[in-house]
């Protein structure tokens, strides 16, 4: 499977069956990969491109779809974590905006853009020069990778020009602010981007693929024994290293081969709000201190996330539940500087993550170390754990740089900060002609403009289905901004398998529309058989999957604490999948 074969990196069916008898094959005398990928997070990924272009023989398996845990529940930021400075944690933020700078302007300009914060200022004299010192810091150390910051410089506001950026503030709520920039991406949409990319290359790309067990010989681990869960059959992959980005489940996987020199990953839980754009007045995003981290208000197309908690979790991983106290707690913070507080009935989306994060000594999850450890806890596996999303490819670039070590050729080094993404080369050009092709697609530009945003310059792609059947630019019911030639190329060209893909991280209708995409599944299931030849019987199915997946969610939510919303999401039938 060459890149020249594979130009697009289409992960459809036919090339998922074809990559799945390319791994199957690595069992063959001679026939081993060089590197086989356990996880398909953003990290996962991230490896599975380094390692691919470095000229390496390379699979990557996920037993879920691609950033179905971790990598598609953030906050949606690339940043260097302002909120380091003052712990001294210099090197770790310096290495993340050097990345932010990277993501921006060459690998992936069409999938991440800067986006504005207010830092609000409480106290006369003294906050204002400490606080503007350290947000000068941010922005200088930004430059310490002699690229440009990718983002504007940050500016110290009055509070009248504060008010006038934000009206819905309290006139009491701050005497000042300094807005400063960060990065934004949608994080499930880069994932399968990434993926894509990595595929384009050659590396042999399956999610819904599970590791059962590992296969030894002797001490050292030479593959992998992984379950095809579309059809229940399993195999055996055969690799010289393998590299397992597992995230929080890091634990469960290096248990399988040793109890001996393990990581230990510890869970924090996050969970971030989705409220309308017209619930509150601004035109920049908002950093708030709390007594025990940040919280963020995000802007997020017509919409705004707001997050996060930082909290244990030690119930079930694939589903991490919002309890009514985290969404609470969220509201009561931020309706703190609010002049009209928010309410529950404001909120139209909640999504929970993990955070999986090196366990230490403090009990407090917020304390923990955002820095990642790579470890080769036996012969034939390279263990990567910790770290930030905006970090991804440093850590993926280590992980590789270990695996590689033991390797009998001379592997090159990493090539990943020069490799755009799928979509990258062109984005530019394609923005500034996005009106043309208004007028000659017959597309609503602000469509074009949506499209570009998601696809970058393989917009043309969606855009020539629209062409080739006009029905496919219809809205979906209950999602405005999307279209159902979406939902088609998402299930012939970026690796869904299921509605819930396609309405949790193909598209983000779960979190950003008031049913949370209930009224699409019908659509997006009828859409999805044509191409995945499901019967009438299969539709309806997934249908029902994902209908009790948001009544399981919104249960959850309902609940007064972790242990009653855990019980809560994993008790509606249907709900128990991992999805």
């Amino acid at each position: 499977m060459s890149a020249a074969e594979h130009p697009t990196g289409n992960l459809g069916p036919q090339a998922r069956e074809a990559a799945l008898v390319a791994l199957k094959a690595s069992s063959g005398p001679g026939q081993e990969l060089d590197i086989l990928v356990v996880g398909g997070g953003v990290v996962g990924v991230g490896a599975a491109l380094d390692a691919v272009t470095r000229g390496l023989n390379v699979g990557i398996v996920e037993a879920n779809d691609w950033a179905a845990g971790t990598s598609s529940r953030s906050s949606k930021l690339i940043h260097g974590g302002l909120r380091y400075l003052p712990m001294l944690e210099f090197a770790l933020v310096t290495e993340a905006l050097q990345e932010r700078g990277l993501l921006l302007q060459r690998i992936a300009p069409h999938l991440t853009r800067p986006v504005p914060f207010l830092y609000p200022l409480t106290k006369r004299f003294v906050q204002r020069p400490f606080v503007g010192a350290g947000i000068l810091l941010y922005d200088t150390l930004g430059l310490t990778s002699g690229n440009s910051r990718g983002v504007p410089r940050h500016k110290h506001l009055s509070k009248k020009a504060t008010l006038r950026a934000a009206p819905s503030l309290k006139d009491d709520a701050m005497i000042g602010s300094i807005r400063y920039y960060d990065g934004q991406v949608d994080d499930a949409r880069y994932v399968a981007n990434m993926v894509r990319t990595a595929a384009s290359y050659g590396a042999y790309a399956v999610n819904q693929v599970s590791v059962v067990d590992f296969l030894r010989e002797g001490e050292r681990v030479v593959g992998a024994k992984v379950r095809n869960n579309q059809d229940g059959t399993e195999f055996d992959i055969r690799a010289k290293q393998i590299v397992n980005a597992t995230g929080v489940w890091t634990d469960d996987t290096q248990g399988m081969v040793t109890d001996r020199g393990q990581l230990k990953v510890r869970a924090s839980k996050g969970i971030h709000l989705v409220v309308p754009r017209d619930r509150f007045q601004s035109t920049v995003g908002l950093i708030l201190q709390t007594e025990k981290s940040v919280l963020f208000v995000i802007p997020w197309g017509r919409h705004w996330i707001i997050g996060t908690t930082d909290t244990d979790w030690e119930l079930d991983k694939a589903h991490p539940a919002a309890s009514a106290q985290d969404i609470d707690y969220l509201l009561d913070h931020v309706n703190k500087v609010l002049k009209r507080p928010l309410t529950r009935e404001d909120v139209e989306g909640v999504y929970a993550g993990l955070r999986p994060l090196l366990a230490g000594e403090s009990d407090s999850t917020a304390k923990l170390s955002r820095e990642h450890v790579v470890s080769h806890p036996v012969p034939g596996m390279v263990v990567v754990a910790g770290g930030k999303w905006t970090t991804y490819r440093v850590m993926a670039k280590d992980a590789v740089d270990e695996a590689t070590r033991t390797l009998d050729e001379k592997v090159p080094a990493s090539v990943t900060a020069t490799i755009p993404l799928l979509g990258a080369e062109g984005f530019k050009a394609a923005w500034n002609r996005r009106n043309r092709t208004a007028e000659e697609t017959g597309v609503h530009v602000a469509r074009v403009e949506h499209l570009l945003n998601r696809y970058g310059s393989m917009a043309a792609d969606v855009l020539q289905l629209i062409a080739d059947d006009a029905g496919l630019g219809r809205a979906l019911p209950g999602a405005d901004d999307y279209l159902e030639a979406e939902v088609v190329y998402a299930t012939t060209h970026e690796g869904a398998l299921h509605v819930t893909d396609v309405l949790t991280r193909r598209t983000r209708i779960s979190i950003e529309s008031w049913d949370r995409g209930v009224a699409a599944a019908p659509v997006v299931a009828k859409l999805m058989s044509g191409i995945l030849g499901w019967s009438g019987e299969r539709q309806e199915t997934e249908i029902e999957n994902y209908v009790a997946r948001v009544e399981a969610e919104r249960l959850s939510q309902e609940q007064p604490d972790d242990k009653s919303a855990d019980a809560a999401r994993l008790s509606v039938e249907g709900g128990t999948s991992r999805t």
